[in-house]
This record gives C-alpha cells, sequence and structure tokens, in this order.
C-alpha cells in the first residue's frame, strides 16, 4: 500500500522529465531522416567547441576545488557549535542563496570591474600600478560560481561533521596520533561521502551554469551559453540538444570519477 505513494512523483518525473529527455537525445542520433552520428563527430572534431569544453572543465572543476578548500574549515568550524550560535552561523552561510544570482553577478561586475572596487583598494595600497583585467575572464565566472555554490557544500559538509562522534579522535590521540594526524586520519576519511556529495552539487551546477558565467564572462563563452545561443540565436535545436547531450553525458562521467576517488580515499565507504 505504501508503494502507491511513490506513484505520483513517478509519473510526474515521467512526464516531465524523463521523457523530454529520452526525445532530446534520441533526436541528435536522427539526421536526414536516418540514424547518424555525423553531429557529434563534427562538434568533437571542432576546435572552437572543444575550446568551450575545456575552457567549462576548468571553471567547473576549479570552482569545486575552491569550495572544497574553502567550505571544509568553515564547516568544521560551525559544526563544533551549539545552539543559537550554530542556527546563526547556518543562516550566515545560507544566507547569499536568498539573493538572485543576477544581483550577485552584478555586484562582482561592480567589484572586479577595472573601475572596481578591488582595483581601487589594489591600487590605494601601491599593490599595482595598473587596473588588472578580471572581468570577463574564466577567473570572473569561477569567483561568480564560488560565491553561489560554496554554501551547498559548507551545508553539505556540517550535515556529515556534526554526526561525527568526537569520542573517535579522543581515541586516536590517545593511541598517539597528534591532533593533525588524528583530523588527517579520522576526520577526513569519515567526511569523504560529504565531500562526494557536495562536490557533485558543485560540479554539475557551476558546469550548467548559464546565468553567472553570461553576465562575468563576456565574450569568454562556456558550454551552456554556447548552448543558448545555439538554440535561442541560431534556432538551431539539433545543435543544442547535440550541446545538451554531451553535458549530461560529461556529468555522468565526472560524478563516477569522483564515487571512484571516494572508494580509494575511504574504501570502507
Amino acid at each position: 500500500m505504501r508503494m502507491l505513494l511513490f506513484i505520483p512523483g513517478l509519473l510526474f518525473l515521467t512526464v516531465f522529465m524523463l521523457i523530454p529527455l529520452v526525445l532530446t537525445i534520441s533526436s541528435t542520433f536522427v539526421e536526414n531522416g536516418s540514424f547518424s552520428l555525423d553531429g557529434y563527430f563534427r562538434f568533437l572534431g571542432d576546435a572552437y567547441f572543444l575550446e568551450i569544453l575545456w575552457t567549462t572543465l576548468f571553471v567547473a572543476l576549479l570552482t569545486t576545488f575552491c569550495c572544497v578548500i574553502l567550505a571544509f574549515p568553515a564547516a568544521y568550524y560551525i559544526s563544533k557549535l551549539k545552539g543559537g550560535k550554530k542556527a546563526i552561523m547556518l543562516m550566515l552561510a545560507i544566507f547569499p542563496l536568498l539573493v538572485s544570482p543576477v544581483v550577485r553577478s552584478f555586484s562582482w561586475m561592480i567589484i572586479l570591474g577595472r573601475n572596481g572596487l578591488l582595483n581601487e583598494f589594489l591600487m590605494a595600497t601601491g599593490l599595482i600600478n595598473e587596473p588588472l583585467s578580471i572581468l570577463y575572464t574564466p577567473a570572473a565566472v569561477a569567483i561568480g560560481l564560488i560565491h553561489l555554490f560554496l554554501p551547498l557544500m559548507i551545508v553539505t559538509l556540517v550535515g556529515v561533521m556534526e554526526n561525527i562522534d568526537a569520542d573517535l579522535f579522543l581515541a586516536a590521540e590517545s593511541l598517539g596520533a597528534s591532533k593533525a594526524k588524528a583530523f588527517l586520519k579520522v576526520m577526513v576519511p569519515l567526511c569523504v561521502p560529504g565531500l562526494v556529495i557536495g562536490s557533485t552539487l558543485v560540479f554539475v551546477g557551476s558546469f550548467t551554469a548559464y546565468t553567472t558565467p553570461a553576465l562575468l564572462g563576456g565574450q569568454q563563452r562556456v558550454i551552456s551559453t554556447f548552448l543558448y545561443q545555439n538554440a535561442i540565436t541560431l534556432n538551431d535545436w539539433h545543435a543544442a540538444a547535440m550541446i545538451a547531450t554531451i553535458m549530461i553525458v560529461i556529468t555522468f562521467v565526472v560524478t563516477g570519477l569522483f564515487q571512484k576517488i571516494a572508494a580509494i580515499l575511504n574504501p570502507r565507504g
């Protein structure tokens, strides 16, 4: 009887996600009324598309790496707090998610521009003699995406860390491990599930994001803006469907690699 509760959600996902997804992917293998892979060969043999793809992968992986590095100490600190203090810190961590990506991107444009706050500060302190060209580069896109997805990584890691028994650290230290070694040997392996989930969320979000790259990247294209150009500007929905399919395949491949890395770091799961 309880299985009946799954039917409404299952029907919704099937009708509005699975069927459109299958139709989109299957349409990419049909060209001039017959089965063909020529479209994929053209894309994968196009130097311009490959450059866009590598740029997108680089930005997504850089964003994921930076989010892990920045989120881990912040999540550890929050997980050790109690009661109201933890609630306040979590609220502050989640607060950026309540602001529109468009608003955040325009804020970074003001900060990173040639006459922006960052360049003015660096020039005023004498660290640079002329403004840095940060805006409309992959670095600007990565900064915007880190700001966008860092809260997801923090919340995911906090959920894992607060459930780790503190007695495990005491046991490690009683056996001769230093605090640093106990942290590396106990905390990090036990956080691997959270790291995998958080990294997957951040990578997929960064790889498929449109608004932030479109505003902060300028002429620096990523695969999402390239898809938009083909679908809306050029009205080439067949090419757009192939780009979307390539994005889906790469997302599954990278997610699988994250799982493999997790299995190596924490063989016991």
